[in-house]
């Protein structure tokens, strides 16, 4: 949901997105169309309102230790309307669907956008592990100056950062991310990354993940 809302805004160029109708809300989404997927689409949207993303670091600063913290929300508003018609279009403009994004993850997407996929996107919707190494090697390959490699393991690793911590031995990753690899290539065929030689570390290069250009913050 995170990647919609970060795509959206930009291509809206506004603060603010609108949704006229449940179905439109639900095709953009990738979602079939219905009361059950319109009630799943809502809950989702409730438990993205609630959630607040913490950053930190931790560093040594002479004989003192320095703490910094910093949090963000995705929205600042929201009204979503719920009809057992999903197609049923609203009565005016009073009852469409709006969200409003705060101002730091606003200003955060349109400051840094990355290209991606978003039919790719949807397509890995079920698989959310090849879903986060997609959207991960998207930023990756975008910025990648030259051919670099990123090690599978250890705090800085590939595993810590795309979340697969439960895979952190080192056979059992790289079989895990050699079959995610071969899924994203289908999706996108100009993806070079690779597991190097000695299956210590994944190597990108500067690629593109998307053919017409659509953006998504991070």
């Amino acid at each position: 949901m995170p990647i919609y809302l970060a795509t959206l805004p930009v291509r809206q160029q506004s603060q603010t997105v609108r949704f006229r109708t449940a179905a439109e809300m639900l095709e953009t989404f990738g979602m079939h169309k219905g009361g059950k997927e319109y009630r799943r689409l809502v809950a989702a949207f409730e438990r993205i309102f609630g959630a607040t993303i913490f950053f930190g670091t931790d560093t040594l600063n002479g004989k003192a230790k320095v703490v910094q913290r910093s949090r963000f929300s995705f929205f600042n508003e929201g009204h979503i309307w719920y009809s057992r018609y999903p197609d049923q279009c609203p009565l005016s403009d009073e009852f469409e669907n709006i969200i409003v994004l705060s101002d730091q993850f606003y200003r955060e997407i349109t400051s840094h956008p990355i290209p991606t996929d978003l039919e790719a996107v949807k397509v890995l919707a079920g698989a959310p592990a090849v879903l986060d190494l997609f959207i991960w090697l998207s930023y990756g390959c975008f910025r990648a100056n030259g051919e670099e490699a990123i090690p599978l393991l250890g705090p800085q690793g590939l595993a810590c950062q795309i979340g697969s911590v439960e895979y952190a031995r080192p056979r059992r990753f790289r079989e895990k991310l050699e079959r995610w690899l071969e899924f994203i290539r289908v999706l996108w065929p100009e993806c070079s990354a690779r597991i190097n030689s000695d299956g210590n570390s994944l190597i990108v290069k500067q690629a593109c993940a998307v053919h017409e250009l659509q953006r998504v913050a991070g």
